[in-house]
């Protein structure tokens, strides 16, 4: 395809998700939640059953649709760097949709898009950020930036906010690291409202109240040092929203137990938190440790998430692994393909724009206004001007019937007779040469 190689990734795919036994897949009742013999014959209810068909048409649809995209055996590598090239020339803007006339300049654009990432504890957060640089890097020597939770069960993670460049030593994009969400929903929404609103900064300590005093004091020690927070606040342009894929299947599996149910109810919560969404928009749903499971268990995950979040699994779930080849580059460059163009779309006008519409739209309905009383003053004054004109010989005509009833009025005007102008007789002139010897 126009001179560009391809790449098997038989070697990239299949070892990097050995298939199972049951990869094959398939959809269970339990997992439907209806039973379709139940349903069509003993309770006789057709439209339900009609209902129950189309819905397992439905999920089989989607479930070959992203098996299909994991059974791609080859990519095409002058596709990627088409898509990598579209990210690399990426300036705010680029993609902003211009309606109603208005032109990029039209809007406040800011000099970085600043995208954040968000989700629970052991998400992989700092690992996606580290795969994001490296496909777009081109350095495989390079360290990693964010560092990484090796053992959870001693504690650790995120506590400060990161920022990175992506790629590094430019302005255009940036993601940020962040704490994790916890159970508690108030906390949670109290902070997500303080990033959205107010922006984030590089190095901010996020602290909770829910912290043990020893870990307060050693975070309180690390936020002293100076030289570390940046004083520039970035304002939010999108959200990206992480959640660990085999966590996600270890509660499907376990649905009726407590902590499953709990997880999944906080999930839910903080993904539908107001303050992630611009207008109608929802966050970008990735789910990581992909490596670690089934082709047919991603594809159950997808689905599931689609379902319970509200989100379509095919166009805003991306299924990024911990892992190289040529399928995670591909869905890291489509996840962000998809966050700056929906970034760009939401970037508010800029208020001297609306201000200047608006008096250009008052300064119009004046003028269109004034016209308008204008001729409406017009035409009433032409309309009594000619009623009382046409009433005026009636008038005159009724008032000398009443004074003399014999007499025959003509309606003929009366001719006027102007007077006649006195001609005077012309003065005698005097001939001065017959009367000179006077002198």
């Amino acid at each position: 395809m126009g001179g560009g190689s391809i790449v098997s990734s038989s070697n990239g795919i299949h070892e990097d998700f050995p298939f199972s036994s049951d990869d094959n897949l398939s959809l269970e009742d339990e997992d439907n939640g209806l039973d379709f013999q139940q349903v069509g014959v003993e309770s006789g209810n057709t439209s339900c059953a009609d209902l129950v068909v189309s819905e397992r048409k439905k999920r089989i649809g989607i479930n070959q649709e992203m098996l299909q995209s994991f059974n791609e055996l080859k990519i095409d590598t002058e596709t990627l760097k088409k898509g990598k090239k579209k990210i690399l020339s990426y300036r705010p803007g680029t993609w902003i949709w211009k309606s109603r006339g208005l032109k990029v300049c039209d809007y406040d654009v800011p000099e970085t898009t600043c995208l954040i990432l968000v989700g629970p504890s052991r998400s992989g957060k700092s690992s996606l950020i580290n795969r994001i640089s490296k496909v777009f890097d081109d350095d495989k020597f390079a360290p990693a930036r964010a560092q990484v939770s090796y053992n959870s069960l001693i504690g650790g993670g995120t506590y400060f906010l990161h920022e990175y460049m992506i790629p590094r030593n430019t302005n255009s994009i940036c993601l940020y690291d962040t704490p994790s969400l916890t159970d508690n929903s108030h906390e949670n929404n109290k902070m997500l409202k303080n990033w959205m609103t107010k922006g984030v900064r590089h190095g901010e300590l996020v602290f909770r109240s829910t912290e043990n005093q020893r870990l307060s004091e050693g975070l309180k020690c690390k936020d002293d040092k100076k030289g570390f927070v940046s004083s520039k606040s970035r304002k939010v342009n999108s959200v990206i929203y992480v959640l660990n894929g085999l966590s996600i299947l270890n509660a499907m599996k376990n649905a009726g137990g407590a902590l499953e149910a709990r997880y999944i109810k906080t999930v839910v919560s903080n993904f539908n938190c107001p303050f992630l969404s611009f207008k109608d928009d929802k966050p970008v749903l990735v789910f990581t440790h992909g490596d670690l499971l089934s082709l047919s268990d991603r594809a159950r995950v997808r689905a599931y998430l689609g379902e319970l979040l509200g989100v379509p699994p095919t166009t805003q779930i991306f299924d990024i692994p911990d892992c190289d080849g040529p399928v995670t580059e591909s869905s890291i460059i489509g996840m962000l393909r998809h966050t700056l163009e929906h970034a760009d779309r939401n970037f508010p006008q800029k208020p001297n724009v609306m201000n200047k519409v608006f008096k250009i739209s008052a300064f119009l309905f004046m003028i269109l206004l004034i016209l308008r009383i204008e001729f409406a003053i017009g035409l009433a004054q032409n309309k009594s001007m000619h009623q009382y004109h046409a009433s005026q010989p009636q008038a005159c005509s009724s008032e000398v019937h009443e004074m003399h009833p014999n007499l025959k009025v003509s309606k003929k005007k009366p001719k006027i007779e102007r007077p006649k102008m006195e001609v005077h007789e012309k003065e005698p002139k005097i001939e001065w040469h017959k009367i000179r010897h006077i002198w």
